[in-house]
């Protein structure tokens, strides 16, 4: 028995080549379009604090020193019985110059005090009259003390004219024999236009102004030390 002939297989053909080509247009531009997801990470976010400045710590330094950079020393104060001192060695110490008159050597002459003068007792010391005298050194000591201090300024003159002198007077609490508060002060310095000895006057106007509590006993002695002539200038005009 034969099988029956086969028709033609051509309509099916077609079929499945238009089901085909219907697909392809679906999944190409012509289709509704795709977004890609984004890849999934799993670290943390990553958190950010807010810079600070650092602190700045300041040190402030406070100076008690006095205007002038030299410091005025404490002298051993008044003696029973003084001997002669050791003056700087000759030539170590220079005279300066203002106005004509004669300043001390800072670094031979920066000026003593005696420990035993303060402000509390200055009316049983310096304020009361003839106290200098129970503390002023024999001239049997400044004389020797004097030559020696010439030789160390380089002083030439006659010592007629220089005075010993206390740069921080007696009358002013000054130190009676300590070496850093004498020197040879010269009245015929060159370029004077007097020989009378103007810080002789400042010394006593200084002792009545701190006798009289108008000016502290060490601003006195201060300025005196300091620059007797700017001293002479404001305190006595």
């Amino acid at each position: 028995m034969t099988d029956p002939p086969r028709g033609p297989r051509r309509p099916v053909v077609a079929a499945l080549v238009a089901l085909v080509t219907v697909t392809a247009a679906a999944c190409g531009t012509g289709g509704p379009a795709t977004t890609a997801a984004p890849p999934r990470t799993s670290e943390a976010p990553v958190r950010t604090t807010p810079s600070v400045p650092p602190t700045t710590t300041t040190t402030t330094t406070t100076t008690t020193s006095p205007p002038d950079s030299t410091p005025i020393q404490v002298g051993p104060g008044a003696l029973a019985t003084y001997t002669v001192q050791p003056q700087p060695s000759p030539g170590t110490c220079h005279y300066r110059s203002e106005d004509g008159d004669p300043l001390p050597d800072p670094s031979c002459t920066p000026g003593a005090i005696d420990p035993m003068v303060t402000q509390a007792d200055i009316a049983t010391t310096i304020c009361r009259t003839g106290w200098t005298a129970t503390v002023r050194p024999p001239e049997s000591v400044t004389g020797p003390e004097k030559v020696a201090s010439a030789r160390a300024y380089g002083y030439t003159g006659a010592f007629a004219t220089a005075e010993y002198d206390h740069l921080i007077p007696l009358e002013l609490g000054g130190d009676p024999d300590d070496p850093a508060n004498l020197w040879v002060e010269p009245n015929d310095l060159p370029g004077a236009t007097t020989t009378h000895n103007g810080k002789d006057d400042l010394e006593s106007t200084l002792r009545e102004l701190v006798c009289s509590g108008s000016l502290p006993l060490a601003t006195a002695r201060r300025a005196i030390a300091t620059d007797w002539v700017a001293a002479a200038r404001r305190y006595e005009g």
